[in-house]
């Protein structure tokens, strides 16, 4: 065998059709693109295009609201909690926060951190420091002779200048007003 005489096996390397060379090539003309149309431009994708009807995802009925502002807590339950600390899997003689419950395996990362729901039955004492917590799950804690520390605060959104926008300059100076008429 000499280099001359190297090829590939036999239907290995199919060579790419040229499109555009003459009528008797078989792809002349249109270039197998068909007559034009949006398909027969260079570039084009039409998903979704229903030939200028209106486009079934147009026409489907839209349902609800998402607030793109909402909080997104970790949800956990009193029950959880306290079958954690049964099984030894948490000390309740320390503090007990967000870290603590991940190491768990209790809950997962969120956004905005955890918050303590009163689902289920608790009896360990215990303090816990947790974004948020609902009044039974607060009342069960406390009842059980522990505390519920809540670090949560909602975010402030800022205008281009670094200031709070009008609306936030609004709700405090409306709060400050309440305070004030509260007071006197």
């Amino acid at each position: 065998m000499k280099l001359n005489e190297i090829k590939n096996n036999p239907g290995a390397h199919k060579r790419k059709d040229k499109l555009g060379r003459g009528s008797s090539s078989g792809h002349g003309k249109t270039s197998g693109r068909g007559v034009k149309g949006a398909k027969a431009r260079t570039g084009t994708k039409v998903y979704g295009f229903e030939g200028g009807q209106m486009p079934l995802h147009m026409r489907m009925p839209k349902r609800g609201f998402n607030n793109i502002f909402a909080n997104d807590f970790t949800e956990l339950n009193l029950g959880r909690l306290q079958k954690a600390i049964d099984s030894k899997r948490i000390d309740a003689s320390v503090k007990i926060t967000g870290e603590t419950l991940r190491k768990a395996g209790l809950v997962k990362k969120s956004r905005d951190g955890i918050r303590l729901l009163g689902d289920g039955e608790f009896k360990a004492k215990i303090e816990i420091e947790v974004a948020g917590a609902s009044k039974g799950a607060r009342e069960a804690v406390e009842k059980a002779g522990g505390t519920v520390v809540t670090t949560f605060t909602k975010k402030a959104y800022m205008n281009k200048k670094g200031e709070p926008g009008k609306r936030r300059a609004r709700r405090t100076e409306s709060a400050e007003k309440r305070a004030a008429r509260n007071a006197g």
